[in-house]
């Protein structure tokens, strides 16, 4: 039965249309009814991902065609999201590496083709968009065979198949001259081309979990690949932990996938893709195996985070008002519960208990959490994002970032400049069509802060991606941000009026009628130095009319800053304060006073 199932996963950049090509494989694989109402990227189901357009979790699915069952894994594109990656790739044995026609392999290519090939996976090239103005497609595979050659593929890797798409017309064709008739040449080159899995149907049964998710009606749920034996529901099974412990446990519901949906089996075969409820205690990374002879499958390993910011309880003024979960123990438990399920997150506790260290792969990783745990209630405050530096033989050494950045020529000088002081050194320059792309090795912590202040410069037509790379030695001190902040003097509302007489001093991150503390921050000054400001200041009233005083006023727009904008912007002293309904900046210290004295102790 294994010869007639094939298990791949779709990897690509970010933006590169893997959720589209599924897509276009659902549509015509007989999945949807002819008069079935289908969104786009259907498969971005949750909300976070249809707001921002991005795959965040990994999520299986499969189609049959012709007899051949494929169970399809979507993975996510963008670097900070490489642990969902990173663990599905155990539970394929071919993977589509998209690419579009235009940019070529970009810098998250280059880490997931590194890990497939690692893993001896030999991938299929998928060249996408080859409909977009200025594809040129033949560039693109020259481009991709000399990224293979680069990161060492042996040779049967190198003699990698590859098919022309447009994800978003539902066509693939062998060659650019074949007429476009839809996806039939891409589901017989995956016939083809990728093996069946290389299981033992007659062994002693073993599964490894590759996710994990919660479902409302039969609890813990884990998904996986069967890699030995076989399975039914209702069966007793060990579970093989990473310490090595074995306990044991009965099959509740044993689910398999059609299409999209989950649908219960009564028996599991070796080289499929499965789900099994009725164990509370799984764990990504672990097995299920025969009850009688419990035998581990090794995992592949995960890299390690290369950020961390603090999580802690909010003391503003202002907390408890807009939140349900505000103490330590919510924002514990709801770490813990992360931690189940992103293989990718490290959480610590510090000396202080209502502070605790979360390590992730990046400021859109730990972004994204923060954002989910504010949509269910919580309320928090975060710190600054701080690079975790490791000691490699005796030296001190930081995460660099492999930086690739697409930019119309006249802004090149000013990107250039600007990445200077950052320390970043430049690899190499192609121009392209107007545009030249720039890439750069950077110290991860050269870019915090740097996203908004490229926008800026480039007027919004650059276009940065960048990837983890390694670990080096210590670069040495990197400026940190230019201009000092406009902080509020005391409790109360905002006044147009006072605004207006302030809006020399800086840009303004609040409006009026909007309600403040001591010690939060309200704008960015135009100097180095912070200064301490009365935004709650109301104009005295006479009855004497005098010409000139009555001006109107007029405000400018203040700058309303995003989760990711504002843990970009804020300083070592200063903190996020995240609430269901608000992103507020503050300084650690409300007080002048105590701001001044920890200022003296550090100096």
């Amino acid at each position: 039965m294994a010869e007639n199932i094939r298990n791949i996963a779709i990897i690509a950049h970010v933006d590169h249309g893997k959720t589209t090509l599924v897509d276009a494989m659902l549509r015509q694989s007989g999945v949807f009814r002819e008069n079935q109402m289908i969104t786009e990227r259907v498969m971005d189901s949750n909300d976070l991902e249809k707001e921002r357009g991005i795959t965040i979790l990994s999520k299986n699915l499969s189609i049959h065609v012709d007899g051949l069952k494929i169970n399809i894994v979507d993975t996510p594109g963008h670097a900070d999201f490489g642990g969902e990656v990173e663990r599905v790739l155990k539970m394929v044995d071919s993977v589509l590496l998209l690419v579009d026609a235009f940019d070529g392999p970009m810098p998250q290519t280059r880490f997931v083709l590194k890990k497939s090939l690692d893993l001896g996976i030999k991938p299929i090239v998928v060249i996408n968009k080859i409909d977009r103005p200025g594809a040129r497609p033949e560039w693109a595979v020259d481009q991709v065979f000399d990224l293979f050659c680069e990161l060492n593929a042996d040779e049967e890797q190198l003699d990698f198949p590859v098919v022309f798409t447009s994800a978003k017309q539902g066509y693939a064709k062998r060659t650019l001259e074949e007429p476009a008739v839809g996806m039939q040449p891409l589901f017989a080159m995956i016939r083809e081309r990728v093996a069946p899995p290389v299981v033992d149907p007659d062994g002693p049964f073993q599964m490894l979990v590759a996710s994990i998710a919660y479902n409302d009606y039969i609890g813990r749920i884990a998904t996986g690949k069967v890699f030995s034996g076989k399975v039914r529901s209702g069966e007793t099974v060990a579970l093989v932990q990473r310490d090595g412990t074995v306990s044991k446990g009965r099959i509740s519901k044993l689910l398999g996938y059609e299409g999209l949906r989950q649908v219960e089996v009564a028996e599991a075969i070796a080289g499929d893709i499965v789900t099994v409820a009725g164990f509370d205690e799984v764990g990504i990374g672990e097995t299920f195996a025969d009850a009688a002879n419990p035998v581990a499958i090794p995992y592949v390993s995960i890299d390690e985070p290369t950020l961390s910011m603090n999580f802690m309880v909010n003391s503003s003024p202002f907390a408890g008002r807009e939140g349900k979960l505000v103490t330590s123990r919510n924002i514990r438990e709801r770490l813990q519960r992360e931690l189940r399920t992103n293989v990718s997150l490290r959480v610590e506790d510090t000396d202080n208990t209502d502070t605790f260290k979360v390590s992730g792969r990046g400021e859109l990783h730990l972004s994204i959490l923060i954002e989910n745990m504010r949509r269910e209630g919580y309320e928090l405050a975060v710190s600054k994002p701080e690079v975790i530096s490791r000691e490699i033989d005796g030296v001190k050494c930081e995460p660099m970032e492999y930086l690739v950045i697409d930019v119309p020529e006249e802004h090149q000088g000013t990107v250039i400049e600007k990445l200077g002081p950052r320390r970043a050194e430049m690899v190499s320059l192609h121009p392209m069509d107007g545009v030249n792309r720039l890439e750069f090795l950077i110290p991860a912590r050269g870019l915090i802060g740097f996203r908004t202040e490229f926008l800026t410069d480039t007027r919004g037509t650059g276009v940065m991606t960048h990837t983890f790379h390694d670990y080096a030695p210590w670069k040495g001190p990197i400026p940190g941000r230019k201009n000092g902040v406009l902080i509020a003097m005391e409790a109360g509302e905002t006044v147009a009026y006072a605004i207006f007489g302030l809006q020399e001093r800086g840009l303004f991150f609040v409006g009026p009628g909007v309600e403040v503390y001591e010690g939060m921050i309200v704008g960015q000054h135009a100097k180095e130095n912070d200064l301490v400001v009365n935004v709650s200041k109301g104009k005295k009233l006479t009855n004497i009319r005098a010409s000139g005083s009555d001006d109107a006023v007029r405000l400018t727009p203040p700058r309303l800053l995003t989760l990711e904008q504002a843990l970009e912007f804020i300083d070592d002293d200063e903190l996020v304060e995240v609430t269901p309904k608000s992103i507020r900046l503050r300084k650690r210290f409300l007080d002048e006073n105590e701001r001044k004295r920890a200022e003296k102790k550090k100096n």
